[in-house]
């Protein structure tokens, strides 16, 4: 039996304080208590030390680590948490270089060898590791566990790691175990902004795997692949059940489709409206806009969702079909989903980008007034950002076009150059955030008052009122400023820019990460 402990890395250096920070989602990450429950279903022990609403300091890694004194530490990071997860790695292997430190995410799973040639990671999972990480923990040998890269004994930076190849999709959701939501505590997620959530704690959960679909900014391929999995309608209400048993009262839905199979999503929807439970939820990530249907959205509201996101991204139908969206998800598509959704009852919130693949002026332009026009109780606008492992950066990267790896600056909010761009540039990108915002949102009487009747009705003006406030005084972004390990020079910088002592060829490395 192997003592684990699972760390979430701390949003604080990216998006705290900061106009990004005002609605910034704290729950507890899914993906953690998703391996750690197949940890415990084999006897292990495990914890999870979740810093994503602390500011980062790495003492208190430092300090839970000897107190825990863990066999294998796990930390997840998407592409802004990488060089936190760098450090901490670093951190603990100074405490001891027996302890085996792995990573897993969007990141890793993207990047693997570059992850490990800038770490002092021992391996990382690529794909899903709900299996895949107990295995690990378990083995005499890494070779022998699919889905993994890793460093091989003797491994000098700079030498070849090792991979043994990717590991199949897991097709029966329903054989997983449940995740283990318990290792959290429930106090910690009542943090999360009152825009987002209308009861805490609140926590996150999914009832499908994958994407059909091929939008060309998207990440979630690189860690749950092209295809679409769903679990039973009954395991789907047994989690919604088990969720709130814990203490949760809302959780986030982070499937990709979910509404995709429209029968399906009725199935489950009557399923959790069965287990009697008084659990609220949102449609968090965004669903199709041609799934649109007046019966599913009622079951929807039956079930106790009271919130659909909707992901426009763009309202110009060229656009759309530029970056893979096209077809039935249509700007008037669109207008139909929101309106449907209305009246069923629901609230309806959208997303949409600025600076996508093919935009323009005109285009961003046509994205603007679409937002304007569509009655939306609430609506966010990014950048967009290519993200290691899509489509977009490979093709960016192919162009010369990548102009910065400074991971900590990848966030929709980033005032960094990051990207050439074909039409447009990161000025002009960030000046049409700010009509966006302006036109949309602060001078919309349609969105104004909408919102003002929402808040009256449900009870929440002061809370709309708090964080106008807030966003208001908020900067709109700043660098990063984590209490860094490494700044004390106890371990040499593994940073690109430096060509650091750790044998680590900035040009090679960059090349490296080009091509990927």
């Amino acid at each position: 039996m192997a003592n684990i402990l699972l760390i979430n890395p701390s949003y604080e250096p990216t998006y705290g304080g900061t106009k990004g920070g005002v609605p910034n989602p704290i729950y507890p990450a899914l993906g953690l208590a998703a391996i750690a429950g197949g940890a415990l279903e084999r006897g292990h022990k495990v914890k999870i030390l979740d810093l994503s609403w602390r500011a980062y300091d790495y003492r208190l890694v430092q300090d839970e680590v000897r107190a825990y004194r863990p066999d294998v530490v796990g930390i997840y990071a998407t592409t802004p948490l990488m060089n936190q997860l760098r450090d901490l790695s670093i951190v603990i292997k100074d405490i001891s270089p027996n302890i085996r430190v792995v990573g897993g995410g969007p990141h890793v799973s993207a990047l693997p060898s570059e992850s490990l040639q800038e770490s002092m990671l021992d391996a990382v999972f690529v794909g899903e590791a709900d299996y895949t990480f107990s295995q690990y923990v378990e083995a005499s040998n890494p070779g022998d566990v699919r889905g993994l890269y890793f460093k091989p004994a003797g491994f000098r930076f700079g030498d070849a790691v090792r991979s043994t190849g990717m590991s199949p999709l897991i097709e029966k959701l329903d054989d997983l175990p449940m995740p283990a939501w318990h290792l959290y505590n429930l106090e910690d997620y009542h943090r999360i902004s009152r825009l987002l959530v209308r009861r805490t704690p609140v926590t996150n959960a999914e009832f499908s795997r994958g994407c059909v679909f091929k939008c060309d900014f998207c990440a979630s391929k690189i860690t749950m692949g092209l295809g679409y999995r769903k679990k039973s309608p009954a395991r789907c209400a047994e989690e919604v059940k088990m969720m709130y048993d814990i203490g949760f009262r809302e959780f986030w839905l982070s499937d990709d489709i979910f509404t995709s199979d429209q029968r399906w999503a009725v199935e489950v929807c009557e399923a959790i409206a069965a287990k009697n439970v008084d659990m609220l939820w949102t449609c968090s990530n965004g669903i199709r806009v041609e799934s649109a249907d007046e019966s599913l959205f009622q079951s929807l509201k039956k079930a106790g969702c009271y919130r659909v996101s909707f992901g426009f991204e763009s309202g110009n139908d060229a656009i759309l079909k530029s970056f893979g969206k096209g077809g039935r998800a249509s700007v008037e598509q669109g207008r139909f989903a929101v309106q449907t959704a209305r009246s069923a009852g629901l609230d309806t919130a959208g997303n949409f980008l600025m600076g996508l693949s093919h935009d323009t002026e005109a285009t961003m332009w046509d994205t603007i007034r679409y937002a304007r026009a569509l009655p939306l109780d609430m609506m966010k606008f990014g950048i967009a950002i290519a993200f290691p492992g899509t489509p977009m950066f490979k093709d960016y990267a192919k162009q010369g076009m990548v102009k910065s790896y400074n991971w900590d600056n990848y966030f929709i909010y980033s005032d960094d150059l990051l990207f050439s761009h074909r039409h447009l540039s990161y000025g002009t990108i960030k000046k049409f955030m700010d009509i966006a915002f302006r036109r949309a949102v602060l001078f919309n009487p349609g969105f104004v008052l909408r919102r003002f009747w929402h808040g009256i009705k449900n009870g929440e003006f002061f809370w709309d009122l708090y964080y106008l406030v807030k966003f208001f005084l908020a900067p709109a972004s700043r660098a990063a400023q984590a209490s860094s390990y490494y700044a004390e020079e106890r371990w040499p910088v593994f940073d690109f820019e430096k060509a650091p002592v750790a044998e680590i060829n900035y040009q090679q490395a960059k090349k490296s990460v080009k091509v990927a």
